[in-house]
């Protein structure tokens, strides 16, 4: 079975998508559209584009939305009322109150329905949750997630540059959350117990934050968080589930490690550069499962809108 793709929004990650679901076998791109004329002129070749958002919902079976989240709820809406599949990039949204209607909403078509987290499928997340289960690291002392980034937005993400802004962009949003889901998902809900955001032009500037930290607790251990932006040196994209009888590290995305004595070793002997494009693959793997009402890894609507919930309340503080 070949599902008809319509992707919203041509950027940075919805061309990413547009050339992922072509190199995959069940998926066939039938229609893109984006707001900018400059987007859609670097695609023309490899895709039909439409004149309006419209036309690519009802020209497919699944609509992949990857425009900027404040304008997740129209085209998610416009699916909802075409029956036709969604797949959303994350973050949900930013306003809770309207994210949850639109969970309402969606729970309430029966349409498949799924949001983009990463490591719903990344195979650094898929072993890291094996070894969990089978209890290897003993009993589950604390968790530690760390971010950095030299420069916000990163280079590959010139052209998005309202992820600078604090309305709907930000590190916390755009890449913490998929740490959060990552460990909800694992462990459950969380409660955030304290926290604190800083921004560079102050409490009443534009630009999103440049630190954060917060503590969130679960039944049984911690999860501490810190991140920052801005300052000299390599990026840090770092998950450490730390247990009474070892670690295990997901570094840099896609690279898994566990602890020695002494140091971290690398449990997959693929590059970092292979366990993106695996991650990719297998995230359509589920997608084409959860398009064909098999059981799937696919995040759910409910899941992110948990996840927005821990973001927006750590960013109102």
């Amino acid at each position: 079975m070949v599902h008809k793709v319509g992707v919203i929004g041509l950027g940075t990650v919805g061309s990413r998508f547009v050339e992922q679901f072509a190199s995959h076998q069940a998926f066939e791109v039938v229609g893109a559209w984006d707001i900018s004329p400059e987007a859609c002129a670097l695609h023309d070749s490899k895709v039909k584009i439409c004149n309006r958002p419209e036309e690519v919902v009802a020209s497919a079976d699944l609509v992949y939305i990857a425009v900027p989240p404040l304008h997740h709820e129209q085209y998610v809406l416009e699916c909802v009322s075409q029956k036709t599949a969604i797949f959303c990039e994350k973050p949900l949204g930013i306003d809770l109150e309207k994210s949850k209607e639109l969970v309402d909403a969606v729970s309430g078509s029966e349409i498949p329905a799924g949001v983009n987290f990463v490591f719903s499928s990344a195979p650094s997340a898929i072993e890291m949750q094996s070894r969990l289960a089978d209890h290897e690291l003993g009993k589950i002392i604390r968790v530690d997630l760390r971010l950095h980034f030299a420069k916000w937005p990163r280079l590959w993400h010139e052209n998005a540059q309202w992820l600078k802004l604090r309305d709907q962009g930000g590190w916390t949003r755009e890449v913490a959350s998929h740490f959060f889901f990552l460990i909800c998902r694992v462990f459950g809900r969380l409660n955030l117990e304290a926290g604190f955001v800083r921004y560079e032009d102050g409490p009443l500037g534009t630009l999103c934050e440049d630190a954060a930290m917060a503590t969130f607790s679960t039944s049984s251990f911690p999860v501490m968080f810190t991140g920052s932006s801005n300052g000299s040196g390599p990026d840090i994209v770092e998950l450490i589930i730390r247990g009474s009888d070892g670690a295990l590290r997901i570094w840099d995305w896609y690279r898994l490690q566990e602890a020695t004595f002494s140091e971290w070793k690398d449990l997959f002997p693929q590059s970092r550069e292979q366990l993106g494009t695996e991650a990719y693959s297998q995230q359509l793997d589920q997608l084409d499962l959860m398009m064909r009402g098999l059981p799937h890894e696919i995040a759910t609507f409910s899941e992110a809108l948990q996840v927005q919930e821990y973001v927006e309340t750590l960013l109102s503080l």
